[in-house]
């Protein structure tokens, strides 16, 4: 079942600045073969649920390799079994109303 996520992962006990921990995420999600979009507050991603579960168990693991004694992640889904969505076919539904 294909999956859209609006994740963010929150490293905790690691001080202000997270964005080295925020870089290895990202790269996690990389190299399991998805492809994230970084925004202000976490990432979207879009895949096969198990792929993108397994990426996101990949990011705790790291996280706590780098140190991080918590790791919280707090997460938005959305599947659909009557046709085959992508993020860019949201937005654009949302675009084209706009006018």
């Amino acid at each position: 079942m294909r999956v859209i996520v609006d994740i963010a992962i929150i490293p905790i006990g690691v001080g202000l600045s997270l964005s080295r921990y925020v870089a290895a995420c990202e790269q996690v999600f990389i190299d399991a073969g998805l492809d994230p979009t970084l925004h202000a507050n976490g990432t979207n991603i879009e895949g096969e649920w198990d792929e993108v579960m397994a990426a996101l168990k990949r990011c705790h693991e790291v996280l706590h390799g780098m140190g991080a004694p918590r790791v919280a992640t707090n997460m938005r889904l959305g599947t659909r079994t009557d046709r085959t969505q992508t993020m860019d076919d949201k937005l654009e539904a949302v675009r084209s109303k706009m006018g």
